[in-house]
């Protein structure tokens, strides 16, 4: 791997003091380069043929959901059948929304049991995730699952097992893993752009009360219009309560917090970057500051993690944070860091920036060198960043599509995903060993590798 990182970096360079001597002769390379650039990496799309058509359904047909099937339905040779919810206004809304000939049902297993549905979308709370994908693989069906594709650390094996034992496409819905951004910035990794990778960073900033998942609850809202008793089938036993059904996000029997939502988008972009499995050591620390409308799950939280040296990359260590508190709102991001410089990435946009170095051209300084016996040893002296922004070509659509794009590709080629169930509980572990952490109060260990918590 060293060798490899070496090879790559003198590449780089080599291309940076090609650069340099061009701004020597006055051509203003580097002035060109330092401005924003546009981008595109990945093969856009597929030539399908007309009767290439992909059948699919929609089991959850909340926010993400609705969004989600938006985004495929965009993908050309795609046709919605049918809609599953617990709670009648969605069903009702979905035949508003895509025609009154789509079939829309409370069971789930009815979606499963149709022989014109090729794949499905699961965009129901966590809890549900494991059990819904692992009984469509096995109907046959391909799946689309929303992060993250567990509820609990436990449930991870049963998904990866479905998928070999099946053979059907599974695909997490981490929707920036097939961006542009991504491409490009594992691109620069590889090309040495940063030097040495050594830490990373990611951070989610929200303000606003949908956004930290205080959803509205419908008027109509009561057992007769929700079907409670399936909803909690498989946990708690409580009665009737709208906001655990509407704002499940908040409730640890349903959703998994900060760091199963947000977090592991950031833990999915960075594997696929750096072509990491996971962290050996997670510790979270955090607390409930804001929010107090009887969530169970943290509005601060702060997450550290080690990544051991592998084939793949050096050791290094990642810093997450997310703040539903936070008064500037709208920021994400994720950093990486390396020995010459740094990327800041989004799903459509990289900004690299390195430190330039040159050698000192102080003859007082060379000569206390040479009075000292010390030679013409380099003195280096900083000079300003050196900054070059790639930003994705003008129509880009962006991640989500691109990747639902792949999640169809692979299906009409019998291919694969970069998402599949490995690389989505490799993502999705992390994150929920991080509210362990909280919650216990310690630090978790974790082999990536094997995929096992570690007792130490």
């Amino acid at each position: 791997m060293k060798d490899e990182q070496e090879s790559s970096r003198r590449s780089f360079i080599k291309k940076l003091t090609t650069a340099t001597a061009a701004v020597a002769a006055g051509s203003g390379f580097l002035a060109s380069q330092s401005q924003a650039k546009s981008f595109s990496i990945q093969k856009r799309l597929i030539g399908n043929s007309p009767n290439d058509q992909v059948n699919i359904a929609l089991i959850g047909a909340g926010g993400m959901g609705t969004q989600d099937t938006i985004t495929a339905l965009q993908v050309p040779g795609v046709k919605l059948v049918a809609v599953c919810d617990l709670y009648d206004g969605r069903l009702k809304d979905a035949k508003t929304r895509w025609g009154t000939d789509i079939f829309t049902t409370r069971v789930y297993k009815e979606i499963l049991n149709r022989k014109d549905i090729d794949a499905v979308i699961i965009a129901t709370p966590d809890h549900w995730h494991q059990q819904i994908s692992v009984d469509a693989m096995h109907a046959g069906k391909h799946v689309y699952c929303e992060k993250p594709m567990v509820h609990a650390i436990t449930e991870g094996p049963a998904v990866i097992k479905a998928q070999k034992e099946t053979g059907m496409i599974f695909q997490v819905g981490s929707q920036g893993v097939s961006s542009l951004g991504n491409e490009k910035a594992h691109e620069l990794l590889k090309s040495g752009a940063i030097g040495e990778l050594n830490y990373a960073e990611g951070f989610w900033a929200r303000r606003a009360p949908l956004e930290v998942w205080q959803y509205p609850i419908p008027e109509d809202a009561s057992p007769q219009t929700v079907d409670w008793e399936t909803y909690i089938s498989n946990t708690k036993n409580r009665p009737f309560d709208e906001k655990r059904f509407f704002r499940w996000r908040n409730y640890t029997d349903y959703g998994t917090g900060m760091a199963g939502d947000l977090f592991v988008h950031l833990f999915s972009s960075l594997h696929f970057i750096t072509d990491s499995v996971g962290p050996n050591k997670i510790y979270a620390s955090g607390g409930l500051r804001f929010w107090n409308d009887g969530r169970e799950v943290p509005d601060v939280l702060l997450g550290t993690f080690d990544y051991g040296k592998t084939q793949a990359h050096p050791a290094f260590n990642l810093s997450l944070r997310c703040n539903f508190v936070d008064g500037t709102s709208g920021t994400t991001y994720l950093k990486l860091v390396g020995s010459e410089g740094s990327m800041d990435i989004t799903w459509d946009k990289v900004t690299l920036k390195r430190n330039k170095v040159m050698d000192s051209d102080d003859p007082f300084y060379l000569d206390k060198l040479k009075k000292a016996g010390s030679g013409y040893a380099e003195r280096k002296k900083m000079l300003p960043p050196e900054e070059i922004t790639y930003d994705a070509e003008k129509g880009y659509k962006g991640g989500p599509y691109d990747h639902m794009v792949n999640f169809f590709t692979a299906i009409r080629n019998k291919g694969k995903v970069t998402e599949d169930a490995i690389f989505g509980y490799r993502a999705a572990a992390p994150a929920l060993l991080c509210n362990d952490s909280y919650y216990n109060n310690s630090p978790m260990f974790w082999d990536p590798e094997k995929m096992q918590v570690v007792k130490k």
